[in-house]
C-alpha cells in the first residue's frame, strides 16, 4: 500500500507541478493525460531502482519535475523555446565551457553546496526509510532483477515496429509548443528522441547538388558573425559597415533564422546545406547530432569537387558542437581553431572578431589554389555579464561594443578581398539573447550582406529580404570548377 500511495502522491504532485509552470494550458484530454502520467510513473520507476523506497522515489520525481520546468521556463524566457531531447546531449558542454552559459562551474560554492546538501539528505533519508524489497532472498533478487528489465523492454518497445507506429501516430511531425501542452516536457522529450532514431533509421541522404555553370571566384569568404544585427536596431549608434554595406554591397536584407540567441548550429547548418530545418525532420533541433555533416549539399564539398581549398575557422575548442568531426564530415580539408589563436588578442572571454578576419587575409594571401574560407567568429558570444569588459556592465553596452568591433572585422575583410574577384558574406546567426531583447521583442531577424567583388555593384534593387537556407543556395553560384582549371598563373602561385 505504501508504493502505492507513494507512487500515486508522485504522479498528482507532478501533474500540479508542470500544469503550473506550464507556458500553455495542459491538456486534460483522457489520452493525453494517460500519456503525461504514464511519462511520471517510468520516473519514479526509475527512481524506485535505485533505492526500492518508495517515498524516497516519489520524492525524488518531484525534484526531477520542479528542476526540470525551472530549466523550461528559463529556456522559455531566454530562447523562446521549450527543453527539447536535443538539449540532453548539450548538457555536457555546461561544466566543460561554464563561460559560455549563464552558470558557474560545480566547484563554486553557490553550485558544490547544495549538490553536497542533496547528496546528504538522500543518504539520510535511505537510512531512515525502510526498503520496499519483498521478503527472502530470491523474492528480492528477483524484484532488483525484474523491474530494470521491464523499464529496458519499453525502452526498447518503442523501437520496434509496432511502438513507432503508435509514436508516429501521436507525434507524425515536430510541434514542439503543441505537443508540450498535449503530453508534458519530459513525454515529448522521450517521444522525439524515439522519433529521430526511427527517422534515422530510414532516411535517404538528399541528392548531391550540380556544379554552377558559370566562372566562380577565386576566394569566397563567408563569416558567420555571432549574434550579429545592425545595433541602431536595439538603439545603439550607425554602424559605418552598414553604410558601407549599403552603398557597396551586391545584394544585403535582413536574414530570417531558425532561432532567437542560441542553437548556432541549426544557422550554420542551414547556410552550408542550403536545406530548411523543416526538411530535417525531428533532427532539425540539432543537425549536427543528428547528421553529424554527412551531407552531400554541403557547400565546402561542392567547393571540393571544384577543386577549392576548404577552410574553417573558428577561434573556439574543436569539441564544442564536436564541431571538429563535424566540419571534416561537411567537407572541411583544414581547421584554423583556437589552438591556432593561442596569441590572439582577446576582448573579453573571447578571441577578437578583428584578430579573426586578420586570420582569413592571411589565409586568402597564402592560397596555393581557389579558396573557401567559412568562418563562425566568437567575440561577441554571451553571456554579457557584469565583469566581462572594464567599466561596462550593462549587457546592452556590452553588446554594443562587441558588435563595433564586428564591423570593423567587416570593412577589413572588404578593404583586403577588394582588389580580388571574391566573394564575402557576412551574417548573423541569430538575434542576441539580451535582457533587452527577449523573444518577441522586435525583429527576430539578422542581418547578411554578399559582396562580389571586381564588378560593378548592380544598379537598384539590392535589399533583399532572404531565409538562411536560401542564402546558402545563393553562395553556390560562387564556386564552380572553371576557376580552379583556370590558366592563370595567379592561381597557383602564393601571394605575397
Amino acid at each position: 500500500m505504501s508504493v502505492i500511495l507513494a507512487f500515486a502522491v508522485a504522479l498528482a504532485g507532478s501533474f500540479a507541478i508542470e500544469a503550473a509552470a506550464a507556458a500553455r494550458r495542459v491538456s486534460l484530454r483522457p489520452g493525453d493525460v494517460a500519456i503525461r502520467l504514464g511519462s511520471y510513473a517510468l520516473i519514479t520507476a526509475f527512481w524506485f531502482v535505485f533505492s526500492w523506497r518508495p517515498w524516497l522515489a516519489g520524492a525524488s520525481t518531484l525534484t526531477t519535475i520542479m528542476i526540470t520546468m525551472v530549466i523550461d521556463a528559463l529556456k522559455r524566457r531566454i530562447l523562446g523555446e521549450s527543453l527539447v531531447f536535443s538539449d540532453v546531449a548539450l548538457l555536457r558542454q555546461v561544466p566543460r565551457h561554464p563561460d559560455l552559459y549563464y552558470t558557474m562551474p560545480l566547484t563554486h560554492p553557490r553550485i558544490a553546496v547544495p549538490l553536497l546538501l542533496a547528496v546528504l539528505g538522500v543518504a539520510a533519508w535511505y537510512a531512515i526509510e525502510p526498503t520496499a524489497l519483498p521478503q527472502g532472498l530470491p523474492a528480492s533478487v528477483l524484484a532488483i532483477a525484474a523491474l530494470p528489465a521491464i523499464l529496458l523492454a519499453m525502452w526498447f518497445g518503442a523501437r520496434t515496429g509496432i511502438g513507432r507506429a503508435v509514436l508516429a501516430a501521436r507525434c507524425p511531425r515536430p510541434d514542439l509548443e503543441a505537443d508540450v501542452a498535449r503530453y508534458g516536457v519530459l513525454a515529448t522529450m522521450f517521444a522525439y528522441l524515439a522519433r529521430r532514431e526511427a527517422e534515422a533509421a530510414t532516411e535517404t541522404a538528399p541528392t548531391a547538388l550540380p556544379l554552377p555553370a558559370a566562372r566562380g571566384d577565386e576566394v569566397v569568404v563567408v563569416v558567420q558573425l555571432e549574434s550579429f544585427l545592425d545595433p541602431a536596431r536595439l538603439g545603439g549608434e550607425p554602424l559605418p559597415a552598414m553604410a558601407r554595406i549599403d552603398r557597396e554591397a551586391a545584394q544585403h536584407g535582413r536574414l530570417t533564422v531558425p532561432t532567437h540567441g542560441a542553437y548556432t548550429m541549426r544557422s550554420e547548418h542551414a547556410l552550408l546545406t542550403g536545406r530548411e530545418g523543416a526538411s530535417l525532420g525531428f533532427g532539425g533541433f540539432d543537425p549536427y547530432l543528428s547528421g553529424g555533416g554527412r551531407e552531400p549539399t554541403s557547400l565546402a564539398r561542392l567547393a571540393k569537387r571544384a577543386g577549392y581549398e576548404t577552410v574553417f575557422v573558428h577561434p573556439y575548442h574543436r569539441d564544442f558542437f564536436d564541431r571538429e568531426s563535424v566540419m571534416r564530415a561537411l567537407g572541411f580539408d583544414r581547421l584554423v581553431m583556437y589552438e591556432d589563436f593561442a596569441e590572439a588578442p582577446r576582448v573579453g572571454p573571447y578571441v577578437s572578431d578583428t584578430a579573426v578576419a586578420a586570420r582569413i587575409l592571411a589565409e586568402v594571401r597564402g592560397r596555393t589554389r581557389p579558396i573557401l574560407i567559412f568562418c563562425a567568429t566568437m567575440e561577441n558570444h554571451g553571456p554579457w555579464k557584469p565583469g566581462r569588459l572594464p567599466g561596462i556592465d550593462d549587457p546592452l553596452a556590452q553588446y554594443l561594443h562587441h558588435v563595433g568591433n564586428a564591423g570593423r572585422a567587416v570593412e577589413t575583410l572588404a578593404d583586403g578581398l577588394s582588389a580580388e574577384r571574391a566573394t564575402l558574406c557576412i551574417y548573423g546567426d541569430h538575434a542576441p539573447s539580451l535582457p533587452s531583447y527577449r523573444p518577441g521583442d522586435g525583429d527576430p531577424r539578422t542581418d547578411y550582406a554578399l559582396f562580389r567583388f571586381a564588378r560593378p555593384v548592380p544598379e537598384g534593387g539590392r535589399r533583399v529580404d532572404l531565409r538562411i537556407a536560401a542564402l546558402g543556395c545563393l553562395l553556390r553560384d560562387a564556386v564552380a570548377p572553371e576557376t580552379a582549371m583556370a590558366a592563370d598563373p595567379s592561381v597557383a602561385v602564393p601571394r605575397s
